[in-house]
């Protein structure tokens, strides 16, 4: 072989004095190798084909470590020849008639002990050093012997025709992929044969009879703006009936009630009045259709006449005292839930109602509901301002609070200001200091003044804190307003002083009460007993189901219940205020009285 100018090894046919050196170059103790000539001949033209790059290469006689040879020094030149693996084998067993020494053309006799070629029976396969490079070491005459190998493996396997045969039948293979068919058009489609029934087609021929234009099915009935007739659902036109109820409510609300001064009463004796108060079968009706969202009790001493409306916006009215099945009536007033239901305290012959759009006003001696405030904003409550509930305080699901004044003409707010909540769900109003109202909203409850509203940046009075999810409801106590009782989803009832009105007021009780309610009941208010300051009244989820009576250090007093005619949670109870009467409502327009 000859090294061209250009770097490449240039083979050529061995001299004969090339063979004999080749030929003498066989490791000793090993037998003669015997080539066929079909090997021969292969070894030839391996010989003439190869063309490679040299790099320069070992010294002769130069050992190469064994670390670099198996790979251990991280190089590239400690890697092992391409398609080769090199390991580690003991020294072979010595035969009984071989010599002791390992043969000077192995990886052993060149000083490379215990590594040796798997692939190789330990000979150097006859590749001798052609002429001119006798000095390669043993292990570079392998690494020119597997060079050549591999060039002819690789070139009698093909791999170059495959690869073009294969790209040949892919694409044609492609070419006869079938496409996915797109939908016809409808134009295209066969028409479907139908029924004339199910086309809504006349028969041909027939004439086609022209049919009033069906109103679309709502939930709720629609109630237009403006002032409302007072008649009932189920009838158009006054009956004896309607006219029995309104009477009622016309008489009794003339009568003068006796202003007794209101006190609170010893312990002991408020139990026992309690105690007292029992519920009959004959006390239980379903007054309105759908859940109770609101009630007010007339504070008749006489007749006991309860309002209570739902969540479609109707509004019943009971005269409990009328045993018959005639002895109530429903109107629909509002197209939303009536959230805030309270008989005018000047004059009871005005039943005030709020919904989500509107704040009315039923007064029974025209027979018409009236519309004092309409907003698009959604109401969530109110209360009185003054005695003679002249004026209002309104409070929005969106956080805002407004005042309203009946004596003015048109049915928008006087002033509407932001009080820096997220929702208001109640007001209320102290009972001394009227210009004192309370709001409780997500989980905020303060006392503002409404004499210093605007319509923002209002700061509060007093703060009630403590409470860590929403709040349904704020209420002071009714006598002195020294007491306020917050009802939380946090499932605590907490009764807060509010004698001074500081910037925060102190929590006096804590009470653990269950009140998850869910989604179809209503959410529970703790309302004050208008008789006892230090008393209030709660619904509860406990069974068997009752109305819970709990003082302000949160002591249970009494538990109201009934076996027989109470199995359901009342969410809203009003108690009467001079009467030893309480009305419990549930989510299915049901109302029970307890009485004496």
């Amino acid at each position: 072989m000859a090294l061209s100018q250009a770097g490449t090894l240039e083979s050529e046919e061995p001299s004969p004095q090339t063979q004999q050196r080749m030929q003498e170059s066989t490791p000793m103790g090993t037998a003669e190798l015997q080539l066929s000539p079909e090997q021969g001949e292969r070894r030839a033209v391996a010989a003439r084909q190869l063309r490679v790059l040299l790099t320069p290469l070992a010294a002769a006689g130069r050992r190469l470590p064994q670390k670099r040879l198996l790979g251990a020094g991280g190089g590239a030149e400690g890697r092992a020849p391409a398609g080769k693996r090199l390991c580690l084998e003991p020294d072979p067993p010595t035969p009984a008639s071989g010599p002791a020494t390992p043969p000077a053309g192995t990886a052993a006799g060149s000083g490379l002990d215990g590594v040796w070629d798997a692939d190789s029976d330990g000979s150097d396969g006859g590749d001798a050093a052609p002429d001119g490079y006798s000095q390669l070491s043993a292990y570079e005459r392998k690494r020119l012997k597997n060079i050549t190998e591999n060039a002819k493996f690789f070139a009698a396997l093909k791999l170059h025709e495959s690869a073009a045969r294969l790209h040949q039948i892919a694409t044609k293979s492609q070419s006869h992929v079938t496409k996915r068919a797109k939908p016809k058009k409808a134009e295209d489609e066969t028409v479907r044969r139908r029924s004339m029934r199910l086309q809504r087609v006349e028969p041909s021929g027939m004439p086609v009879l022209e049919m009033p234009a069906q109103p679309e099915a709502e939930e709720y009935p629609q109630v237009p703006a403006g002032p409302l007739p007072m008649v009932p659902e189920d009838q158009m036109e006054n009956s004896k009936l309607t006219e029995d109820l309104l009477t009622t409510w016309m008489r009794i609300s003339e009568m003068k009630t006796n202003a007794t001064e209101k006190r609170t009463c010893d312990v002991k004796r408020y139990q026992d009045s309690l105690n007292s108060m029992v519920l009959s079968e004959d006390n239980v009706k379903k007054v309105v259709k759908y859940r109770v969202c609101s009630m007010a009790i007339h504070p008749s001493e006489s007749i006991i006449f309860v309002a209570a409306g739902d969540k479609s916006g109707q509004i019943g009215l009971w005269n409990v005292n009328c045993k018959s099945e005639e002895g109530a009536c429903v109107f629909i007033p509002h197209n939303y839930p009536v959230s805030c239901l309270h008989f005018s305290p000047f004059n009871p012959a005005h039943l005030l109602s709020l919904s989500y759009d509107t704040l009315r006003c039923g007064d029974v001696t025209r027979a018409v509901f009236d519309e004092i405030c309409r907003s698009e904003e959604n109401l969530s409550s109110f209360d009185f301002l003054e005695d003679n509930a002249s004026t209002a305080i309104v409070g929005h699901w969106d956080g805002d609070v407004a005042v309203v004044d009946r004596r003015t003409p048109g049915t928008s707010s006087e002033l509407s200001a932001d009080i820096g909540f997220k929702r208001t769900r109640t007001v209320h109003v102290h009972p001394v200091n009227k210009q004192y109202f309370i709001a409780a909203g997500s989980v905020d409850v303060c006392i503002f003044d409404v004499r210093y509203l605007k319509s923002n940046r209002n700061k509060p009075v007093s703060s009630l804190k403590g409470h860590t999810k929403s709040v349904a409801s704020a209420y002071f106590s009714p006598v002195t307003g020294n007491r306020v009782v917050t009802v939380c989803a946090d499932d605590k009832l907490r009764v807060y002083d509010t004698t001074s009105l500081s910037s925060t007021a102190a929590v006096l009780s804590t009470v653990r009460h269950n009140n998850n309610t869910g989604r179809w009941l209503t959410r529970f208010r703790a309302v004050w007993d208008p008789k006892q300051e230090d008393c209030f009244v709660v619904g509860s989820m406990a069974r068997p189901r009752q109305i819970e009576v709990f003082q302000d250090t949160g002591k249970l007093l009494h538990s109201f219940y009934n076996l027989d005619c109470l199995g359901s949670v009342c969410s809203i109870n009003v108690v009467h205020p001079s009467k030893n009467i309480l009305v419990g409502g549930n989510s299915s327009g049901r109302l029970h009285v307890f009485k004496e």
